[in-house]
């Protein structure tokens, strides 16, 4: 196992990885990085840790579109339950952003 270093959102992580999935790993890290920094840069959300959750559930919205029904799921109800979670999500963040 070998360790990097990569930075997302300014940050800097260190991750464990074999060698055959590092070429997967980066490109992985090139997406959540781009997915954070779109979703910081539009100003709706503030906070490293709702960033990051907001792009993890468009991530998994986005793998979810991509896939064939999961475990005999429909996809249309996958994609909803994903689009709930994510208005719940964004009218929670909305709220407290109002107390401060």
């Amino acid at each position: 196992m070998e360790q990097i270093d990569v930075k997302i959102l300014d940050r800097d992580y260190r991750l464990a990885v074999s060698g055959d999935t590092k070429p997967q790993l980066l490109e992985a890290v090139q997406m959540v990085d781009e997915k954070m920094r779109a979703i910081r840069e539009a100003g709706r959300i503030s906070g490293v840790d709702r960033i990051a959750v907001m792009a993890a559930l468009q991530l998994a919205h986005e793998l979810l579109g991509a896939q064939s029904p999961a475990a005999g799921t429909p996809k249309a109800e996958m994609a909803g339950k994903i689009r709930k979670m994510r208005e719940d999500l964004e009218a929670e963040l909305a709220r407290q952003e109002s107390l401060f």
